[in-house]
């Protein structure tokens, strides 16, 4: 399992650690209309999941508007921004930011993502910072664990793996 710390303090990973070749686990997370969201509802598109442990922070909000609009220069890429925030914080947080068409989810329901790609860090209820590119065949071709939950993703390594499926 990935080695991971929050704010320089080890935390326990629920879940299975997912891996490049794997085919992409399933799972159910609330759009900001309340309506639930598979793995499948995305299905036939490159799909790059920005997971974030609370959109309201600046890492989180800088992660999120990174990975949104480098991707509006690519065709058939859907970008999932998932986060354990309510909800309704994730429809305000686009709204305050003017970023009214970016997807952002919410696994605060029952954690069915984080449990499912191993982000869930038990200490705190929230999920770990990390990136999974999966192509349009449910492929997962990349996969970053931030080791640093307060450190940004390898923009470039994750947006490159998009590259190479588009």
């Amino acid at each position: 399992m990935a080695s991971i710390t929050f704010i320089n303090n080890p935390v326990t990973l629920i879940g299975k650690e997912v891996k490049v070749g794997d085919i992409a686990p399933d799972f159910t997370v609330l759009s900001n209309d309340l309506t639930p969201v598979t793995l499948e509802d995305t299905e036939g598109k490159v799909r790059l999941i920005s997971v974030v442990p609370s959109i309201d922070t600046g890492i989180c909000d800088a992660q999120t508007r990174r990975f949104n609009e480098e991707i509006l220069n690519f065709g058939n890429v859907e970008v999932l921004t998932i986060s354990v925030d309510l909800p309704f914080a994730q429809k305000r947080w686009c709204g305050a930011s003017g970023l009214e068409q970016i997807k952002t989810y919410s696994d605060h329901k029952d954690l069915s993502f984080g449990k499912a790609y191993g982000v869930y860090m038990e200490e705190f209820r929230l999920l770990a910072r990390a990136v999974f590119v999966i192509d349009t065949m449910d492929k997962v071709t990349y996969v970053e664990y931030v080791s640093e939950g307060t450190n940004h993703p390898n923009y470039e390594a994750a947006l490159e793996a998009v590259k190479e499926l588009v």
